[in-house]
């Protein structure tokens, strides 16, 4: 059975898979990055879990992986296959692609993180079938993904999509990126997880509690929420002023709280649009697998890209 391996390595863990032909995955694992002992413990890590992962594929599908893609935070040099910087793996010119290369004996694509998850979400999951789309997860941060006739739009120097720096509020926190009250300050998981804990008076609070508290009626978690959908309703309204989608895809862990989030970000969002054509505003349909599946992706399309050469 033809696979590849796809690997999707984020700060603290690494999810993996062996993926077919079709997109399905026909095995997965999970394994801890390694990150305490080092940014060179970490390529090691990702080095011996995709062996394991080829190895796995011999075994039980008799033949092994063709290709490979891995997902990666931070920075990265897709055409080179440079991971440039990822600060919360302690990396910089890490020439990952090629040490991949080296230790499987197969072609290998590198893709960023959010590019990748939007890359699968558009040809398999919640944008199946969709020409133009916007994909923006709510985690710890926040990013986005343009997806444009089903590949995703990187930009000139790699960095398209970086919706969560889009300032929303010239006069709100501090970001780390140098500016004053961007998307992610205000809108992403972790700023409603400070701004709850702040109202409500529990330290160990976070957004998902927020959320339960909205649903219980609770008017301060309704006031920390809906000041975060207000945030991010105006993002998305210059999101799609900017590029026009016929579809927003709304994933990460915010969106796990289900129409407590989508029915007031849609009235917000429409609230807002003037000439603007109001796009359909959806939950991501992949989860925590997006990232897998568009590494499965990366990799099919250039063994696809290889061929046609």
């Amino acid at each position: 059975m033809r696979h590849v391996i796809a690997l999707d390595v984020g700060g603290t863990g690494m999810k993996a898979a062996l993926v077919g032909t079709d997109g399905t995955l026909l095995h997965q694992a999970r394994r801890a990055t390694g990150r305490k002992r080092g940014p060179e413990a970490v390529v090691e890590s990702i080095l011996a879990f995709a062996a394991e992962l080829r190895a796995y594929g011999e075994e039980h599908f008799g033949e092994s992986a063709v290709a490979a893609g891995v997902a990666v935070p931070g920075i990265i040099d897709a055409e080179n296959g440079v991971l440039l910087y990822a600060s919360n793996l302690g990396w910089s010119n890490v020439p990952l692609r090629a040490l991949l290369g080296e230790r499987l004996g197969v072609p290998v694509a590198l893709g960023h993180d959010v590019r990748t998850g939007g890359l699968a979400e558009g040809r398999i999951g919640a944008g199946r079938g969709t020409d133009r789309f916007l994909f923006v997860p709510l985690g710890t941060g926040i990013a986005g993904a343009i997806g444009i006739a089903g590949s995703i739009e990187a930009g000139a120097h790699g960095y398209a999509g970086e919706i969560g720096h889009l300032v929303v509020r010239p006069d709100g926190p501090h970001c780390s990126c140098g500016q004053r009250g961007c998307l992610e300050t205000l809108a992403s998981a972790s700023a409603v997880t400070r701004a709850w804990a702040a109202a409500s008076g529990d330290p160990e609070a976070d957004a998902a509690d927020c959320a339960k508290a909205v649903e219980a009626g609770d008017p301060r978690a309704e006031k920390v929420w809906l000041d975060a959908v207000d945030a991010l309703a105006a993002g998305l309204v210059t999101a799609l002023t900017l590029l026009d989608p016929s579809m927003l895809i709304i994933g990460g862990g915010l969106a796990e709280a289900g129409e407590t989030l989508f029915t007031p970000l849609r009235a917000a969002v429409e609230e807002r649009v003037t000439f603007q054509k109001l796009p359909h505003i959806v939950p991501a349909a992949l989860g925590d697998t997006a990232g897998c599946l568009g590494a499965g992706l990366l990799a099919w399309d250039l063994l696809a890209t290889e061929v046609s050469a």
